[in-house]
């Protein structure tokens, strides 16, 4: 089967998300992480949410969104079970800004080559989203959104830091199927996040925590977000159905 690439209206909609950001305009999808509490003292971080055609296997499925073809994906990767901060944890590839980044963009470039091997000459930036405090990490995380315009081999750089590099096919991902919700329970009471359990050839993938929000956020922003159960919980690692 001979694949078209990703329709052009996937990276329009994109580009005007980071436009209308850009203008200081509301962004409606992203009430759950306006809601998260303010981090004084914040280290400054940022990640890359990478789109693109990043192989020839399509999507399962085809999604009624008109922008989202078979073969529009989002590069993510699997954490260290070993590493102290979220182990194990679907995330996209970023961390720390040093001093040597130019900025947030540079550092979620570093970042992404350092973990999967990203060559980043073919990556096109379309630019950054509001930044998210993480009170967890004591962290400021700038999402930088970006376009593969010529893609490149990805994999796992070091086994220390990341378990697995894999595409996730967006329209997999919007899938109801996949979707529901986590619920983590601390002293200061329950807190149910978006969640998506994906397969992959390693398995099925949960996504969720800062991750799921910020592609949860990003489908209802661009409309592609497909109705789904927001009762279904997925247990998380240790927990019970």
């Amino acid at each position: 089967m001979t694949l078209s690439a990703p329709v052009p209206a996937a990276r329009a909609q994109l580009q005007q998300v980071v436009e209308s950001t850009a203008s200081g305009a509301v962004q409606p999808g992203f009430e759950i992480l306006r809601a998260l509490p303010e981090v004084p003292d914040a280290r400054a971080a940022a990640v890359l949410i990478l789109f693109g055609a990043l192989d020839d296997v399509p999507a399962d499925r085809e999604s009624p969104a008109r922008a989202v073809s078979r073969d529009l994906d989002v590069l993510l990767l699997s954490r260290a079970e070993t590493l102290r901060s979220h182990p194990g944890q679907v995330a996209f590839p970023g961390g720390r800004v040093d001093d040597e980044d130019a900025d947030a963009v540079a550092a979620s470039l570093r970042e992404a080559r350092e973990e999967t091997g990203l060559d980043v000459a073919g990556v096109d930036v379309l630019g950054t989203l509001e930044p998210i405090p993480l009170e967890y990490s004591r962290h400021l995380v700038t999402p930088v959104l970006a376009w593969w315009r010529r893609p490149s081999p990805v994999h796992v750089v070091d086994e220390a830091e990341s378990a697995d590099v894999f595409r996730a096919p967006v329209a997999d991902l919007l899938d109801p199927a996949h979707r529901g919700v986590t619920v983590v329970r601390t002293d200061r009471g329950e807190f149910r996040g978006p969640a998506f359990l994906i397969p992959t050839t390693r398995g099925d993938r949960l996504v969720w925590g800062f991750t799921a929000m910020i592609l949860d956020g990003l489908f209802s922003r661009l409309g592609w977000t497909e109705p789904w159960d927001r009762d279904r919980v997925i247990p998380l690692p240790g927990q019970n159905a």
